[in-house]
């Protein structure tokens, strides 16, 4: 950590204290006290040669320019500053940014005390609405990963990857390639409606969210952390994980849509078209927590809830996507 401290900042600089970070299940994590009395994060990504999923290839430099992009273009949106980002032939690649205050949803839900997240619910939705008015020249993810002219192929292109990906490491999944091809053509009309490469978070689940009370003691918005599985596409798709294993259509006054609507410049409607990306977007993210288990050291016998609820939670939304509408 030192080594990489003094990487970053210079070799006359000292580590006063430091710890771990935990939440995540990709990258190592520190919070950092400096001697100039400077907090900050420490952020060490796999090293070269590490075996991957496909669309987590290059996410340290990805993340790096998300929260520098975020920064210049919506900077009322809580995001770290990136105060360096660094590659070494033995380390691999980091990311220092500065300390946010705050503590994640994730660590509130189970703090023990009561919580009203109401309020910093309603921020994210306007965060994310505020996030989504940036756009891109394509759709997908950068950095020659899963990508398309049109949303529809990028989204297909994802889906794709996770497909390899679930071969390569021999996860058994619900629906094959050809079903999968077969879901995704039955809806491609409404894929093709999505015509704008929105900027994409695509990661916003509790632990990713930051929250703080203001002067009234209301826990409010802090800090949007984790972007580093930032994409172009619709906007719907951010829609997904701070919901998880809900339906944000279901709950059509909850604060985050209350929230996105306060700022978005159109409305958001929860159409039939609408509901059905949803249910594609909730089958990719699904997929996604299924394929990416052995990759962080899960299996179906040390992780048999995990495994048992991500099998069945599959198995309904293929049905609803089948289906073409909503359960």
């Amino acid at each position: 950590m030192t080594y990489l401290v003094r990487a970053s900042f210079g070799s006359s600089t000292r580590v006063r204290d430091a710890g771990p970070l935990t939440g995540g299940g990709y990258a190592t994590v520190w919070w950092v006290l400096l001697d100039d009395d400077r907090r900050v994060v420490l952020k060490v990504f796999p090293p070269a040669g590490t075996r991957l999923l496909r669309y987590e290839r290059g996410l340290c430099a990805a993340e790096a320019r998300h929260f520098r992009l975020v920064a210049e273009r919506v900077p009322h949106v809580p995001v770290p500053p990136v105060l360096h980002h660094g590659t070494d032939p033995a380390y691999g690649e980091w990311l220092v940014t500065g300390l946010l205050p705050g503590r994640s949803l994730a660590d509130l839900a189970v703090s023990g005390a009561p919580v009203d997240d109401g309020p910093v619910r309603y921020d994210l939705g306007a965060a994310l609405a505020a996030l989504h008015e940036i756009s891109g020249d394509r759709f997908g993810y950068e950095g020659g990963r899963a990508s398309g002219a049109t949303w529809r192929a990028a989204f297909t292109a994802m889906l794709d990857a996770l497909l390899a990906d679930a071969a390569d490491w021999g996860v058994p999944l619900p629906v094959t390639p050809d079903q999968l091809h077969a879901l995704v053509g039955r809806h491609a009309d409404v894929l093709d409606e999505v015509r704008r490469p929105a900027r994409l978070h695509f990661d916003c689940w509790d632990g990713n969210v930051l929250a703080a009370p203001d002067a009234e003691g209301q826990l409010r918005l802090c800090g949007l952390v984790d972007g580093e599985r930032c994409l172009y596409g619709d906007p719907l798709l951010d829609l997904v994980s701070p919901l998880l294993y809900r339906r944000i259509e279901d709950e059509p006054e909850h604060p985050l849509l209350r929230g996105y609507r306060s700022v978005a410049g159109e409305p958001l409607l929860l159409n039939d078209s609408a509901r059905r990306r949803l249910g594609l977007y909730r089958l990719h993210l699904y997929l996604l927590m299924t394929v990416e288990m052995p990759s962080r050291g899960m299996t179906r016998q040390s992780h048999p809830g995990r495994h048992a609820r991500l099998s069945a939670l599959l198995d309904e939304e293929i049905a609803v996507v089948r289906s073409g509408a909503s359960a």
